[in-house]
């Protein structure tokens, strides 16, 4: 199984957008990022976001390259400072998933499964950022196998 962890792209201002869609540079770097997925191969059985309208349109951008054979679904327990714990007992470890968010919770949610503490930071997200984790089958630890970043800043 590979989990595929998506911050969503850049979005407005509150005081342009109170829902803080995607900026025009957020539509951009999601859409550069969802061909470089499909550039490379990226297959995922669906896509889950957070419900947020950043977050939902980002989702949508990678759906319509990846075509995912589930779709896509809202996820309960992706808000930004939701508990990673009680989204880890939601996954199924047999089919790739992407997974679209915010921070804190995807870097929070990355360093539980790869370094048992959603304390110890292991990686720093950026918007668009895709960041690929696998699972070691004999093991059972996750791992970082690649990640994609649309700037180096």
């Amino acid at each position: 199984m590979a989990l595929f962890l998506v911050q969503h792209g850049r979005s407005l201002p509150k005081e342009k957008d109170p829902d803080q869609g995607l900026s025009k540079e957020g539509f951009a770097e999601t859409q550069t990022m969802a061909a470089l997925a499909v550039e490379n191969n990226v297959q995922v059985m669906r896509i889950i976001h957070s419900g947020k309208k950043r977050a939902l349109q980002t989702a949508e951008i990678f759906m319509k390259v990846l075509e995912p054979e589930a779709g896509m679904t809202k996820g309960a327990g992706l808000a930004p400072l939701d508990d990673v714990t009680q989204f880890v007992s939601t996954l199924n470890n047999e089919e790739n998933i992407m997974v679209v968010g915010h921070l804190p919770f995807l870097e929070k949610f990355l360093s539980y499964l790869v370094a048992g503490s959603h304390e110890m930071p292991v990686i720093k997200f950026q918007n668009s950022s895709i960041i690929c984790l696998d699972i070691d089958d004999v093991a059972g630890h996750w791992f970082i196998r690649w990640a994609v970043f649309p700037r180096f800043d």
